[in-house]
């Protein structure tokens, strides 16, 4: 029955994902939305601590790859925004116009975030000669300071990241993780010789969103954003969108190739080898605390979360069967066990509380703890810790091997997580035949190299979005769905978030 009430009064994630994943948030004591100012929850500990792993497997990959980080200030003058916004209104139109950028002048339209920022006016009672907003996202405080920085070929490729909450003022209903107003932002920014090495770069960002998407357990498809929904300042994009349960796609990361466009912009040159002045090529790429939203909404079922076990808080969560007047000593053999695991690098949490087994249960059977070990006085004498997987299934794990046995469980658990999700992707994308048989709930896939009319009509008749062009396409040619025409490119629609 749609909008039923699964056990423990939690909502049926299959039959009202919408009821489900705000009332999940919350009783699993993610974030508290309480907080006086619309889309700016408060992240609990529990949530924070979530987000914080996500980021260390983030800052393990910049660390791998050559990046350094860097915080730069909230703060950013006015001026910078409308540096911004008459770039991003000239590409806009030269884009439109089918002309190079270099050629236009003078565009007054506005563009970029102006209507999307925070402003700081007044500074106590005084009022500021330079109004300045709250950084939506840092091109234009980065690429302010990257021309003190780089002088020569030898300062490249430059390599920055930060992770800092960026402001925007969302007009749309907000959501815990996927529509907020401070976002946890993580984005790189690099600036290179050329666009060959800018490309390499971009190659880079996808190789390490396969590495984050593999631990986090979630298949994502990479496309390349059709002409209109690329970032104006960009040369292409190329996004990463997760499937969510009810079949829409949710973008939690993507890639700008911007060419020489804003070191046009801010003046950003380097010294070749010629001794000659040249433009710099840049990149970003950027994720958000979105991810988190997509491991809530894949991973979680009708009893609470799954927490992936690379990223999990409580990766072990251990039990002891308390029984009054019990010689057994089961706080201290859960004791002893989990400072065995944590010595070996895992993350355990001994529950001791004085209540029933039940409510333990239940308490961390929805915040999605990987694994639990109940130990009772029987377990004790016969040498095991009796191990429940939150995905299913039980069995016995022997004490004396009991690091080695946990990681093979938590690797079961993670594999597990993976093949669920990648049965639902391979559920959901669907092959598109039929222009008025469009169903709920599914991601259509094409051959196409039609026109933005066709596009068009596409997008008006089946009522989903163009995700753009997949990173692979297919392996011969098809012909396309709108002109017929031979072409390899795989093309894929969706409803989104």
């Amino acid at each position: 029955m749609a909008g039923g009430k699964a056990k423990r009064g939690i909502p049926s994630k299959m039959d009202d994902f919408n009821a489900w994943y705000p009332f999940i948030v919350e009783a699993a004591e993610l974030v508290d939305k309480r907080y006086p100012i619309k889309g700016m929850d408060v992240w609990r500990p529990y949530g924070w601590k979530t987000m914080r792993l996500i980021d260390s497997l983030t800052h393990a990959e910049m660390e791998r790859t050559d990046h350094e980080e860097v915080n730069f200030p909230l703060l950013i003058p006015e001026n910078l925004l409308e540096k911004e916004n008459a770039l991003v209104a000239r590409l806009k139109r030269a884009r439109e116009e089918g002309v190079d950028p270099d050629d236009l002048r003078g565009e007054e339209e506005e563009g970029g975030f102006m209507k999307e920022v925070y402003w700081v006016k007044h500074a106590g009672e005084n009022d500021l000669d330079i109004p300045m907003f709250l950084r939506p996202t840092s091109e234009t405080a980065m690429y302010t300071m990257f021309p003190l920085w780089v002088r020569s070929h030898k300062d490249l490729p430059l390599k920055v990241y930060q992770m800092v909450n960026t402001f925007r003022y969302e007009t749309k209903q907000t959501r815990s993780f996927i529509r907020v107003r401070e976002i946890h932002f993580f984005e790189a920014h690099t600036a290179h010789v050329d666009e060959d090495c800018a490309s390499r770069q971009i190659a880079q960002d996808l190789e390490i969103v396969d590495n984050l998407m593999h631990d986090l357990c979630l298949p994502v498809i990479k496309a390349k954003r059709p002409v209109w929904d690329t970032f104006p300042g960009a040369w292409y994009t190329i996004a990463i969108d997760a499937i969510m349960p009810n079949g829409r796609t949710l973008q939690v990361a993507s890639c700008h190739h911007y060419r020489d466009q804003w070191a046009k912009a801010f003046d950003l040159t380097y010294e070749n080898l010629d001794a000659q002045q040249q433009h710099c090529h840049q990149t970003t790429y950027g994720m958000s605390e979105r991810l988190l939203g997509a491991i809530v909404g894949m991973h979680g079922d009708d009893n609470g979360l799954i927490m992936p076990p690379a990223i999990a808080p409580f990766q072990i969560v251990i039990c002891p069967m308390i029984r009054k007047n019990s010689d057994v000593d089961t706080i201290g053999k859960a004791e002893e066990i989990a400072n065995t695991l944590k010595s070996a690098g895992l993350r355990v949490k001994v529950d001791s509380r004085d209540i029933r087994a039940g409510q333990k249960y239940f308490d961390w059977e929805i915040k999605g703890v990987p694994l639990r070990l109940d130990i009772g006085p029987r377990d004790i004498e016969n040498g095991t810790a009796f191990a429940a997987l939150r995905t299913g299934g039980k069995k016995p794990l022997p004490m004396d091997d009991i690091v080695a046995q946990c990681n093979i469980v938590l690797n079961e658990i993670a594999n597990e997580l993976r093949e669920r999700a990648n049965s639902h992707s391979s559920d959901v994308i669907q092959p598109l035949t039929d222009l008025g048989a469009v169903e709920d709930g599914k991601i259509y896939e094409m051959a196409f190299d039609g026109t933005d009319s066709h596009a068009e009509t596409i997008e008006r008749t089946t009522g989903l979005s163009f995700l753009g062009d997949a990173t692979e396409p297919y392996s011969e040619e098809r012909p396309c769905f709108m002109s017929g025409k031979p072409t390899t490119r795989r093309v894929l629609l969706a409803k989104t978030y």
